[in-house]
């Protein structure tokens, strides 16, 4: 599902999730990659970016009947979500092994909503990519594997895994230059 055309759509979608919270997956599908994105841009691991991501859309159906609409967004009310458990994972961090800096926890300003949203952008043309391409570009640049490394991993040749590269970013660029117009 597209992101709501209009406010009223989207508190449309949050009141139907409160009636009935099979109707939460459409919130999901609208806001996942722009969670995903503005975790990520914080927490610098996948693992730990998908289970945060995880985390913050389960506290958020649990807490979904309290939800009270105020005319905001309802991924503000994610993203202070996320920032709250982003918080709680370096409250913990710090107390295992020392003193992270808590200001990569703050909510996005309004400048940094626009790379969140180009980053939720990326995410979702990735995934719009052929299987074995998406494959290679996680594991080159989400996961910084060398070319050696995906080739062992994915049982390709080295020269098969730089073509494949090559083609995923082609046809990304494809796809990003194509959403853009």
């Amino acid at each position: 599902m597209k992101d709501p055309k209009t406010e009223a759509d989207e508190r449309l979608l949050v009141e139907a999730a409160q009636k009935d919270t099979r109707r939460f997956a459409e919130l999901y599908d609208v806001h996942f990659e722009r969670v995903y994105a503005f975790i990520a841009s914080r927490v610098h691991q996948r693992d730990a970016a998908e289970d945060l991501t995880s985390e913050v859309f389960q506290q958020a159906l649990a807490n979904l009947p309290r939800y009270e609409w105020r005319g905001v967004p309802f991924a503000a009310w994610l993203f202070r979500i996320a920032s709250n458990a982003i918080a709680d994972r370096w409250k913990r961090a710090a107390r295992e092994q020392g003193d992270p800096s808590p200001e990569a926890f703050a909510e996005p300003a309004a400048a940094e909503t626009g790379e969140i949203e180009r980053r939720a952008h990326v995410f979702r043309c990735v995934a719009q990519l052929p299987d074995v391409q998406r494959r290679v570009i996680e594991l080159r640049f989400a996961e910084e594997k060398s070319i050696r490394e995906i080739a062992r991993e994915i049982k390709k040749s080295e020269g098969a895994v730089k073509q494949l590269q090559y083609r995923a970013l082609q046809n990304l660029r494809a796809l990003m230059s194509h959403a853009d117009a």
